[in-house]
């Protein structure tokens, strides 16, 4: 693309484990990049949980991705 840069695009997913916040994020990348190119980043925008009982039952995050287009 030459010295005019890259353009993104954006886009939202929710990533989940019962093994917390670090692995939704990994499931959610990991599952993410299966059909999208190009991802370079991404930023936490919210984290909940299920409470099953009185334990915690899984981890859910939010995230925002960002691709490079072709």
């Amino acid at each position: 693309m030459g010295s005019e840069g890259h353009v993104y695009r954006m886009t939202e997913v929710v990533g989940s484990s019962p093994d917390g916040t670090d692995a939704a994020i990994r499931n959610a990348i990991a599952k993410a990049s299966e059909t999208i190119r190009n991802i370079g980043w991404f930023e936490v925008a919210g984290t909940r949980g299920y409470v099953d009982g009185d334990q915690v039952a899984y981890m859910q995050v939010t995230l925002k991705i960002g691709f490079r287009v072709d």
